[in-house]
């Protein structure tokens, strides 16, 4: 039976069949192909014929011309379609034919380098030179898993170095003197997984790439940018934002497609009249055990570390007596935390054939080369369109039928899109949106600038102190500082607190670093806290590190009398200590999971500016200030293994995690329009309008922020007990606030505007995930939204 039988004998199969809400077939797609460029290196096409590549596709030709061509390009075509080669070609061209030449990339994550160095050691041969044909390219690892002996060899002799944002930011930037080799001569700066950067990360990145620009700038080069992503609805934009700089955009896939099987399931009901289904991790098993038996090669996501290391342990029970070809069917778990060696042997097994399943987070999403999968489980919704897509493109990568299975949970958005599974098909990938003129980040930024070359008045544009006027030209382009007038108003403001020196008058004057700190030091480019705990196991005197976790997750997850799941193995925590930054385990044997019960708290702090929204007749009052949040993981619950019944409670001594922010609250007392419509409601009805509003608060304040969702928090109160009042929470998810809160009160009437006319033209009944959630009070909402206008 060959594969594709075998797949359609799994989704007619009685166990599955009934509950498969659709099947969407995507037909292959030929490929389209072009021959080698005229000018590539004969070192260079000979490794391409010895990996058996006879010609380029498309796409990769049109990247070598615009690359070769001195644009900066960004290519956006999907999964598995050979954007790797897309940059390695230029660069590699570009490193053959001058030998000072260097080429620096960046990946979002340090997986993500690994396997980038292991392709270009393939493609190049080993880098040496000494093999026949072998491409004489040296390239070197420089992140926060490279030993401090290979770090000097890496930035002397590295030809391409390949990074992650964050060492760039607190490693090599501040650290610019002793690169000087290597900046003097960078010819390409690689992006790749550009869609990962976006909100308060892709712009924290952003100034990250006009630091690299100043300093690259001062040692005599102008690197060309060459950008990747996956599919999103506005990738030039994104890519142009991201580097400063204009960038032309590659989208005609030349890539062959195989045939993919997209299904939805949706897991029987064990409760008809509460509305109760089998468990989504129970069922995603049940799929990825029948691939496995069938000989496919599966990846299964699991959106968590508790359900990953969960869904890989039931998978291993079921396969412990099974084998094929005299091996056993290997699963392994992939998550956050494991150690280096471990994530790279996982990689490599897969890689090799050696590991046939993989139960992971959001870890795999990426584009890790992990070899030839088939069929890829998707359990429960990943919160947004792209990632879904990315994760379904995991599977097929090596061509031939391929098939994605989403098994939807219990989760209102799931359950709308088993209802409407056509509007699931139809619905459009989203934008990716980054704001680098955002004034906390840019502060940050320019202060790390600053600490690493002075800036000079010269070349900061019409609004540098000595300018004749604002129609003053400026320095050329190529003369202009990447940070620009929106510099000057930030380092007169440094300079009064006295971090920054201004020296010299007119337009000669340079701003320099005035203080002792080291100011990269104490800005992190994303929102986990940079301190990690520590995992050691003792079991029989051991005291070995097995894994490591941020400290707000690891209060959630490894208290005392934990169940810590770990490759498949039981660890019971014997103690965390937060300060020290350790935790410690003992394996056992348990039959029960531990889940941490989060509460989260907001306490109004400081009330800095009030305002109010509307004319004569108030609509509602809005308060900027400083909030503390809370959560604290004060219980835990004990959930037995399989049945995953509730077997007990237990106690967590921890404390509180805090982080105080920035805050717009928006008040409703009943002078206003707002607060007398919502008093015409019962206290359900007002709570079910406040829900709907802040559901599409969080949706749509990212379009008028240029962030993530995932940066600002939103809490209603249909009676906040600070003010006594309904009131809106609209907060910043980064300690200290990035300036979101402040963006948003100023804009609050045009986001009344724009999440009212959502509701008014959605097509929906009652509520829907395109206004105000599935199961939501769509007429409650609309009325209550109508009367802020």
């Amino acid at each position: 039976m060959n594969q594709a039988e075998a797949l359609e004998k799994i989704i007619r199969s009685p166990e599955f069949a009934p509950h498969i809400v659709m099947e969407r077939l995507l037909e292959a797609t030929e490929g389209s192909y072009v021959p080698f460029p005229g000018d590539l290196d004969e070192r260079l096409a000979g490794a391409l014929r010895r990996r058996g590549i006879e010609r380029i596709y498309v796409h990769q030709g049109e990247v070598w011309e615009k690359a070769r061509g001195g644009k900066n390009v960004v290519v956006v075509t999907p999964t598995a379609s050979g954007k790797t080669l897309c940059y390695n070609l230029p660069c590699l061209q570009a490193l053959l034919e001058d030998e000072k030449a260097r080429c620096l990339y960046l990946f979002p994550t340090k997986a993500l380098s690994q396997d980038q160095q292991s392709e270009l050691n393939e493609l190049a041969g080993g880098g040496t030179g000494a093999s026949p044909g072998a491409v004489p390219i040296k390239v070197a690892t420089y992140d926060g898993d490279t030993p401090d002996s290979l770090r000097v060899a890496a930035r002397d002799g590295g030809r391409i170095v390949i990074t992650n944002p964050d060492m760039l930011h607190q490693g090599i930037l501040p650290n610019h003197p002793k690169w000087i080799k290597f900046f003097s001569s960078l010819k390409y700066v690689v992006v790749d997984e550009a869609h990962a950067y976006r909100g308060v990360l892709g712009s924290h990145v952003a100034n990250v790439i006009r630091r690299l620009r100043r300093i690259a700038v001062f040692y005599g080069s102008s690197p060309r940018f060459i950008l990747c992503s996956a599919t999103i609805a506005n990738p030039l934009e994104l890519a142009q934002t991201l580097i400063g700089a204009g960038a032309v955009l590659v989208d005609k896939n030349g890539a062959p497609r195989g045939e993919k099987r997209v299904i939805l399931y949706n897991p029987p009901l064990v409760d008809a009249v509460q509305g109760i289904r089998r468990s989504v991790i129970t069922e995603s098993r049940r799929w990825m055990l029948a691939f496995l038996k069938a000989g496919i090669k599966t990846i299964l996501f699991a959106h968590s570390r508790i359900k990953t290391e969960v869904a890989a342990s039931y998978v291993n029970e079921d396969l412990a007596n099974l084998y094929t070809d005299n091996s056993r069917i290997r699963v392994e778990a992939y998550r956050g935390g494991f150690l280096p060696n471990e994530r790279r042997e996982i990689e490599r097994g897969l890689r090799e054939g050696l590991i046939q399943g993989v139960v992971s987070t959001n870890a795999l999403e990426l584009g890790i080369d992990i070899g030839g999968l088939d069929a890829s489980v998707v359990a429960g919704f990943p919160g947004s369109f792209n990632s879904f897509w990315q994760q379904s493109g995991r599977a097929g990568r090596r061509g031939g039928t391929s098939v994605s299975v989403f098994v939807a949970s219990a989760s209102p958005i799931d359950q709308f899109i088993m209802n409407d599974p056509e509007w699931f098909f139809h619905k459009g990938v989203e934008e990716a949106r980054l704001d680098p003129d955002n004034p906390y980040i840019l502060t940050d930024h320019i202060k790390c600038a600053c600490f690493e070359l002075p800036f000079r008045d010269e070349c900061l544009g019409p609004g540098r102190p000595g300018a004749l006027s604002r129609e003053d030209p400026g320095p050329p382009p190529e003369e202009t500082d990447p940070f620009g007038e929106n510099a000057v108003p930030v380092l007169e403001y440094l300079e009064e607190g006295g971090v920054i020196r201004h020296t010299g008058g007119g337009p000669g004057g340079r701003w320099h670093w005035a203080d002792r700190s080291f100011p990269a030091e104490g800005i992190s480019l994303r929102s986990a806290t940079a301190d990690n705990v520590v995992i050691v196991d003792l079991t029989g005197g051991r005291n070995a590190v097995i894994g490591e976790m941020d400290r707000p997750s690891a209060k959630e997850m490894i208290f005392e009398n934990a169940v810590y799941i770990h490759r498949g193995r039981q660890y019971l925590v014997e103690s965390l200590d937060i300060e020290n930054r350790k935790c410690l385990v003992r394996e056992a044997e348990v039959n029960y999971f531990t889940d941490g019960l989060v509460k989260t708290d907001i306490k109004v702090l400081t009330e800095d500016e009030r305002l109010v929204y509307g004319g004569k007749v108030p609509l509602a009052q809005g308060i900027v200030g400083d909030v503390l949040v809370r959560s604290q993981t004060a219980k835990f619950k004990k959930i037995r293994f399989h049945t995953h019944e509730n077997i007990g409670y237990g106690e967590i001594n921890l404390p509180e995690e805090e982080m105080q922010t920035r805050a717009l609250i928006l008040l409703f007392p009943p002078e206003s329009r707002g607060g007398e419509n919502l008093s015409a409601f019962d206290e359900q009805g007002a709570a079910s309008a406040l829900a709907g509003a802040g559901t599409l608060i969080k949706r749509i304040a990212p379009v008028f922020l240029l962030c993530d969702p995932r940066d600002i928090g939103v809490a209603e109160r249909v009676r906040d007990p600070h003010f006594g009042l309904p009131a809106l929470f609209v907060y910043d998810k980064y300690p200290g606030g990035t300036g979101l809160a402040e963006a948003l009160s100023r804009r609050a009437g045009d986001l009344f505007r724009s999440i009212s006319r959502i509701v008014e033209r959605c097509p929906c009944k009652g509520g829907c995930p395109s206004c105000v959630g599935p199961g939501g009070n769509k007429d409650g909402t609309g009325a209550f939204l109508g009367a802020l206008i």
